[in-house]
């Protein structure tokens, strides 16, 4: 289980931002990775997407690594920021916005 661990701590680290969920950016397979992905394409920032149901070892990983019990997971700068809800609740308050641009990560619009 050890390269699975070392896998997903790559992509968090090497990554700005990385989001495991169920499905891709285009055919999301859950509405709460629809939503996660909205809000990205929203606010206009690039991001890796990994789809955990194409292997449920990085299913099962992710949520070990994170001891988050559900996907989506959202990570900016190798830090777990939160699953749908937050990411969501941080969007509407303008918080998600102002953390991306203080973990300098470019978003469209902003100057």
């Amino acid at each position: 289980m050890s390269g699975i661990h070392d896998f997903i701590d790559n992509e968090v680290k090497t990554n700005d931002v990385v989001l495991f969920m169920k499905g891709t950016p285009e055919f999301p397979q859950c509405g709460f990775s629809g939503q996660v992905v909205q809000v990205l394409d929203y606010v206009g920032v690039d991001y890796k997407a990994i789809n955990v149901l194409a292997d449920a070892d990085i299913r099962q990983g992710i949520k070990d690594y994170s001891n988050w019990p559900t996907i989506p997971q959202l990570y900016v700068k190798g830090e777990f920021l939160g699953g749908c809800d937050i990411v969501r609740e941080m969007f509407q308050a303008g918080e998600l916005q102002s953390h991306l641009q203080e973990q300098g990560v470019a978003i469209k619009g902003a100057a």
